[in-house]
């Protein structure tokens, strides 16, 4: 099992990050939260350091990265429950952070869980019976994403909202309804989070 992967950052995509060890390109799918991180290492040989998660289909062998040990460990607990596979667990961390789910699952709170794409009601009530005595309470983890030059964070937020599967035209008007938010030096994986929110309640 392969537990974290560090190395040069090679490449970063919308939704995956490419990093060299060894001469090899490890791909890893990310959140875009994590790869807000690591686009401005791209081509800076400056090395990084994903908690890895490697899920296993009959026809796949697929590694997911994470910034810390806690995502890791969230990701892989969520998947415990009935329904959410591995795409659905990552989009839940794009929405909120960890220790957001253990307050919304905590309190009962569906309608925060309903902001993630792919979560109805029923399916954010089955998660919160299913996980409530296993998730734990918040453990004050920093939130995910880093600043970001105000230009930048424009496209790094349409390719994270594309990559989740909005279309173009939707994640515009999203970056639209949060830039006010933005501010001087802008987190891009709290702005992608308002953003999702927005689209949500569109």
């Amino acid at each position: 099992m392969i537990a974290f992967v560090r190395g040069e950052v090679a490449a970063v995509t919308p939704t995956s990050a490419v990093l060299e060890v060894g001469g090899i390109g490890v791909e890893l799918i990310c959140t875009p939260g994590t790869l807000a991180t690591l686009s401005p290492r791209v081509g800076s040989r400056e090395r990084a350091t994903l908690s890895a998660s490697m899920v296993v289909r009959e026809d796949s062998l697929t590694l997911f990265g994470f910034l810390d040990d806690d995502e890791k460990a969230v990701f892989e607990l969520v998947q415990t429950a009935s329904g959410v596979g591995p795409k659905l667990a990552q989009g839940i961390l794009a929405v909120l952070t960890p220790d957001d789910l253990r307050r919304a699952i905590g309190s009962d709170d569906v309608k925060t869980l309903t902001r993630v794409p792919g979560i109805g009601q029923k399916g954010a009530q089955r998660i919160i019976l299913e996980l409530k005595d296993r998730i734990g309470a918040p453990v004050g983890s920093r939130t995910t994403g880093a600043a970001a030059p105000v230009d930048p964070w424009r496209d790094q937020v349409l390719q994270g909202l594309v990559g989740l599967g909005w279309s173009a035209k939707d994640a515009d008007r999203a970056i639209e309804t949060v830039a006010p938010e933005a501010g001087p030096s802008p987190d891009v994986a709290t702005l992608l989070r308002s953003a999702l929110r927005a689209l949500s309640k569109a």
